[in-house]
């Protein structure tokens, strides 16, 4: 019956699969059976006290992480540019009624929100691949509040220049002529100063805004939570297992008390924004900033996807080494850092009052910290669990060294920690 089962989903879903047996999730096994799937489709057969059960996971990872990230960016520009065309056509519609051409310009007018709300939709798409790939990188280190309104300003005037051009070249060929007949150049003054045209303007001018705010607000709240809390899919709280990264920044007070908080408080930024690259190549997502540590988390398929919680330390390892002699030139010091990593389950959901956000919990992060902290008793920049370990298919660009089991404070049980170093 199970040879039947497996038979038809792979069929139906993939060529091969991953089977992988944990009799317990508090016992540390290897995989059963390990074969990479053709289709970057994983299969888990998991043995528990209920029985069996087959869980497939599937890694739609055809693109990199930093380009489906800037992707999810621009939609939102498309669909509420899309909104706001869908409003203003059928506004139109009600204004106009069975009229046959618009009063202010005398082009011929006819219902059509189709056209309205495509022409929204492509304009949106194109402006928000224009805001997240060019704009949002020049605005980078302006406040919230510059940055909304000016991009909101450059993207009305683009708007306008379109809107003036679009209804000259319809007056033109109303007249039979170019553009650059006086008669139309005259009639392209007078509507710039209407009111019809100063509506327009104000009202898709309102969309831009509506758009950045969403970006901005989404990129200080962090990857994915706004919408998250808009689609609430952590207002009721759900178990997930998860893969967790605590990275800490080496000698960190020692160098605080000699830069003084503003120095390295900007060197702190200058850290943050050359190792988030690496972090978003990887699929990770920052959880949160402490002072001078940062926590990364990854949903268990994902971090396990091309080993790409293991990959992005070594990542942002090279993103540092890159960037050496700027920190040497500007503070005298080449910021290192150390990171604990280990995986398991956690409850997240929605929580707070007055100020509300979307949280982890579970013993995994306890105990990331407390791996991440014996880094030094070890002598290592990096300790990950065995638990973890045997989730990942490692190649032979990876060297494991075994360091033994330790007990882990305010927790029950010992863990068994690895180092891994990546091999040239």
């Amino acid at each position: 019956m199970m040879y039947n089962t497996l038979t038809d989903v792979t069929a139906t879903h993939f060529l091969e699969c991953i089977l992988k047996i944990n009799l317990l999730d508090s016992i540390d096994r290897g995989p059963f059976f390990t074969k990479p799937a053709l289709d970057n489709t994983l299969c888990s057969l998991t043995v528990s006290k209920k029985g069996l059960r087959l869980t497939r996971e599937s890694h739609a990872m055809n693109i990199s992480a930093r380009r489906r990230r800037q992707l999810l960016q621009i939609l939102p520009f498309g669909l509420i540019s899309m909104l706001f065309g869908l409003v203003y056509a059928i506004v139109e519609q009600g204004i106009l009624g069975n009229a046959t051409s618009y009063p202010s310009t005398g082009n011929p007018y006819t219902f059509n929100p189709f056209f309205g709300t495509s022409l929204s939709l492509a304009a949106g798409l194109l402006g928000g691949s224009v805001e997240v790939l060019i704009l949002n990188k020049r605005f980078r280190r302006n406040s919230f509040f510059v940055k909304i309104v000016a991009k909101t300003l450059i993207y009305t005037i683009v708007i306008g220049i379109m809107t003036l051009s679009i209804s000259a070249i319809g007056h033109a060929y109303e007249l039979q002529t170019h553009p650059f007949d006086l008669r139309v150049l005259r009639f392209a003054i007078n509507f710039m100063f209407s009111f019809a045209f100063l509506s327009i303007e104000a009202y898709f001018g309102m969309g831009v805004a509506v758009s950045l705010f969403y970006l901005e607000v989404s990129d200080n709240m962090g990857q994915g939570v706004l919408f998250n809390f808009l689609t609430g899919k952590y207002h009721r709280p759900i178990d997930e297992a998860r893969i967790f990264m605590f990275l800490d920044m080496k000698d960190s007070t020692a160098i605080a008390e000699e830069f003084g908080h503003v120095k390295y408080f900007r060197m702190l930024r200058e850290y943050y924004a050359d190792i988030t690259p690496a972090i978003i190549d990887h699929g990770g997502e920052i959880y949160q900033y402490v002072g001078d540590e940062v926590v990364v988390s990854w949903p268990l398929a994902k971090g396990r996807h091309n080993n790409n919680c293991l990959e992005c330390f070594f990542a942002m390892k090279e993103a540092l080494a890159l960037q050496k002699e700027k920190y040497k030139t500007r503070y005298g010091v080449v910021p290192t850092f150390k990171a604990g990593l280990h995986m398991g389950q956690v409850t997240t959901g929605e929580i707070g009052v007055i100020k509300k956000d979307i949280i982890f919990s579970g013993d995994v992060l306890n105990t990331t910290a407390r791996i991440q902290g014996l880094c030094n008793t070890h002598e290592v920049d990096l300790l990950t669990s065995r638990r973890l370990i045997n989730a990942l298919n490692l190649g032979k660009e990876f060297r494991q060294r075994p360091l033994g089991e330790v007990e882990i404070r305010g927790r029950h049980g010992k863990v068994y920690l690895l180092t891994v170093e990546k091999l040239a």
